[in-house]
């Protein structure tokens, strides 16, 4: 009996908490503020640069902070350092599975509007338990929440 009410509760842990494992307690999402951003070595100016994102509203994750810049992490894993001013809290996520489909409504049953590719940048107005309302170009419609990298 006891074995039983143990596996039950790993099962039940591991169900409801999976994106514990994902991120750290303190870390969030926020997105490029411009089309040209500078991601620096170290938290200050006199750093060099690492990397020029050219994608504005690219979601970054926040995982520390020094002054006026925040260590960031992309959705391909650079890491570096971000002046605040380049920031915004704007919505966005990134496609991470390929044929993500775009529905009209947040259920598989509605009608398909697009299809996005792996790494597509979408615009984030709402999330729901388990749909995103995005708009990607001329389209706007629902993805699964698991699909999307970024703020949601």
């Amino acid at each position: 009996m006891h074995k039983e009410i143990i596996k039950i509760f790993l099962i039940l842990f591991f169900l409801f908490m999976p994106n514990t494992f994902l991120y750290s307690e303190g870390e969030y999402f926020l997105t490029l503020r411009n089309e040209k951003v500078n991601l620096r070595q170290g938290p200050s100016f006199k750093h060099p640069i690492k990397i020029f994102y050219k994608k504005k509203y690219l979601p970054v994750l926040i995982q520390d902070k020094s002054d006026n810049f925040r260590k960031i992490r992309d959705h391909e894993n650079n890491s570096g350092w971000i002046h605040i001013s380049q920031l915004s809290k704007k919505k966005a996520a990134i496609s991470v599975d390929e044929g993500l489909i775009v529905f009209k409504n947040p259920t598989i049953y509605s009608k398909p509007l697009a299809i996005l590719d792996k790494g597509r940048l979408c615009l984030v107005s709402k999330c729901e338990k388990e749909w995103c309302k995005i708009k990607v170009d001329k389209y706007v419609g629902w993805v699964k929440k698991e699909s999307l990298w970024g703020k949601l």
